[in-house]
């Protein structure tokens, strides 16, 4: 199905484009509810969106039934590709999936090879989903990208982000695309550059051709349980993994749902 039809189904999921100002408005109230962002900060304003709209760029929601449940904001980008601004969802039943594969299609339809987005390298399920279900790769890591955050998921932190990038046609994309398994693996010899040790990131060496960098299991309740530690995280994983790409070296993957995985250009 063409996805200039506006609609797409899996199960009891929908997803198509969004043209009206009553669609942005919901849209604005669900990212609203997801993140609590403080009077005057959303993410994309209402107005945005229906500029971005009108403008050709990507705006769309994927509704259960009559209710939304997901929403994705993208505008055009240098080099043929799709920025992915702010796409959210409420949890479970696979929206966020739907919604990238959604995008995708889009996107290949327009001739576009690449769609981008940003987000917190210290999110394991979101690295997970982007990196392991995907098939994305890290391309630039982003010290405190957006500032300091004052919404209620951030609480404060500092926005240290992770360019992605998915290039919808490389073989391992494709193939994750059609629902096929692709599971990176360990290579032999991998060390752990930073390492979770009861909760705390500890350094360890960085000097082999694999390397492994963890990331803290849940960093949003470590942000309201332990603030030190969760900025602990974000200066270790800055320094460990930050500096790794810094030197050219790619992230290649993410295993085991806990780790990403660094290797020699």
């Amino acid at each position: 199905m063409n996805v200039r039809q506006e609609e797409r189904r899996q199960g009891l999921v929908e997803v198509r484009e969004l043209h009206e100002m009553a669609e942005f408005e919901r849209v604005d109230a669900l990212f609203d509810d997801i993140w609590h962002f403080g009077p005057g900060n959303p993410p994309v304003t209402i107005e945005l969106m229906r500029a971005i709209s009108h403008a050709g760029g990507y705006v769309a929601g994927a509704f259960d039934g009559g209710r939304l449940v997901g929403g994705s904001v993208g505008f055009l980008a240098a080099g043929g590709a799709l920025h992915s601004h702010v796409t959210g969802t409420v949890a479970g039943r696979g929206i966020g999936c739907e919604l990238k594969l959604h995008q995708r299609r889009w996107a290949l339809e327009r001739g576009l090879e690449r769609i981008t987005w940003t987000y917190d390298p210290l999110v394991r399920r979101n690295a997970h989903f982007n990196l392991a279900k995907l098939g994305a790769r890290p391309r630039e890591y982003l010290p405190c990208f957006y500032g300091v955050m004052d919404d209620a998921i951030n609480q404060g932190d500092e926005s240290d982000r992770l360019l992605a990038e998915w290039s919808l046609a490389a073989p391992h994309v494709e193939a994750l695309a059609r629902r096929e398994p692709h599971v990176t693996p360990v290579p032999d010899g991998a060390v752990v550059a930073l390492a979770d040790e009861g909760g705390r990131p500890v350094a360890g060496p960085a000097d082999a051709d694999a390397v492994l960098v963890a990331v803290p299991a849940d960093v949003e309740g470590l942000r309201k349980a332990d603030p030190g530690a969760a900025k602990a995280w974000r200066h270790a994983v800055r320094d460990v993994l930050g500096g790794l790409m810094a030197e050219g070296r790619p992230v290649t993957g993410f295993c085991g749902k806990s780790y990403y995985l660094v290797e020699r250009a």
